[in-house]
Order: C-alpha cells, then sequence, then structure tokens
C-alpha cells in the first residue's frame, strides 16, 4: 500500500531527526501519522488508527516541549538525561495499566481490532515512548525497543510488509540512537529544567 510505504518512510526521517535532537522530527512524526492513518485503517487495525491519533497528537505536543527546551544543549539542540526512578516507575506503571485498560477495550469490542492485546501493548508503548520522548529521555529508546518487538510480527502477519520491513530497520536505527544518546549523556552537563 501505498499510504504505508509514504507514511513509514516519512517516520524514518522522522527517526534519523529524533536521532540528532533535530525540533524537525516533530512535525515529520505528525505527517507520518496522518499518512498512516489511512494505512492502518484500510488493515482494519484501530489499534493501529488509534496510535497514529495518539502519534498525531504526542507529536504537536512535543514539538511544543522541545521549542521550550531548545538551545539548552551546547549545540542549540535539546539537551538529554536519563529519567529519575520515579519518572520510570510512572512510565512503566503507565504502560501496564494502559495495556490493561486499552486492552480491554479491544476484548470487550472485538471489531475494533483482530490482535487485541498486541495492539493495546504497541498502542500504549507508543505513547510511553513518544511521551519520554518529548521530555529528552534516553529511556524512550528502549520503549521503542520494546514496541518494535511486537510491531514487526504484528505488521508482517497484518499484510503490511512495508510496515514490518521499516520497523526493523527502526530496530537499527533505535540502537545507534541510543547509543547516541547515552553517549551524550556523559559528555554534555544537563542544565537544570532541560526536559520540564
Amino acid at each position: 500500500m501505498w499510504s504505508d510505504m509514504i507514511g513509514n518512510t516519512i517516520g524514518l526521517i522522522a527517526l534519523a531527526l529524533g536521532w540528532r535532537r533535530s525540533i524537525l522530527t516533530w512535525p515529520a512524526q505528525l505527517l507520518s501519522g496522518v499518512v498512516l492513518v489511512g494505512a492502518y485503517a484500510s488493515a482494519h487495525l484501530s489499534g493501529g488508527v488509534g496510535k497514529q491519533l495518539l502519534v498525531i497528537g504526542v507529536a504537536a505536543w512535543g514539538w511544543w516541549q522541545w521549542n521550550r527546551g531548545r538551545q539548552q544543549a551546547q549545540d542549540g539542540s535539546i539537551a538529554v538525561r536519563f529519567a529519575s526512578w520515579k519518572e520510570r516507575g510512572l512510565l512503566l506503571a503507565g504502560a501496564v495499566l494502559g495495556t490493561l485498560a486499552v486492552g480491554g477495550l479491544f476484548t470487550l469490542y472485538p471489531s475494533l481490532s483482530w490482535s487485541p492485546w498486541a495492539d493495546a501493548y504497541i498502542f500504549v508503548g507508543t505513547l510511553v515512548a513518544m511521551v519520554a520522548q518529548a521530555r529528552g529521555l534516553v529511556e524512550f529508546w528502549f520503549a521503542w525497543l520494546l514496541v518494535d518487538l511486537v510491531g514487526v510480527p504484528l505488521a508482517f502477519s497484518s499484510g503490511l510488509a512495508f510496515s514490518g520491513l521499516v520497523y526493523v530497520i527502526y530496530f537499527a536505527l533505535v540502537i545507534w540512537g541510543m547509543r547516541d544518546w547515552w553517549l551524550r549523556t556523559r559528555t554534555a552537563p544537563v542544565l537544570e529544567g532541560a526536559a520540564a
């Protein structure tokens, strides 16, 4: 499907921009989400549609967050840091409770998704990853890895082969991006309030 290919190509660009901590990652994610709504709707993956609507909303919020936090790293990009233990706990609790709630909803209404728990996991995992990214947290890369572990097989089994292939590429880029952000936390001091 063309929408699958175009949306995911833009998504790859967004990931590369996020790796470089460019503010342009957010409009690219927003555009990718808009295009992928059509792809997932045609594959009858309500969780995927919901995920992309979520991507659109969180991309707008992330764009605003990064505009506020820009110029806080020495090179003019967004400063990155590791989450506190409290933030990690909140992200994990949100992921578990959100997955249970969304999975329960999809189970109660089977017309929403043919794969309710996998869809719920991807839907909520995407939200957790994007919130962490908007706050400049290195942990967002780990969240994307966990989403990809379920997203790759689900995309292939749903007939979205291009999405599956892109998720495999995402996986490699996520490893590189995680390494880059991790190293940045060791070489550059994070200014107070950089991710607020």
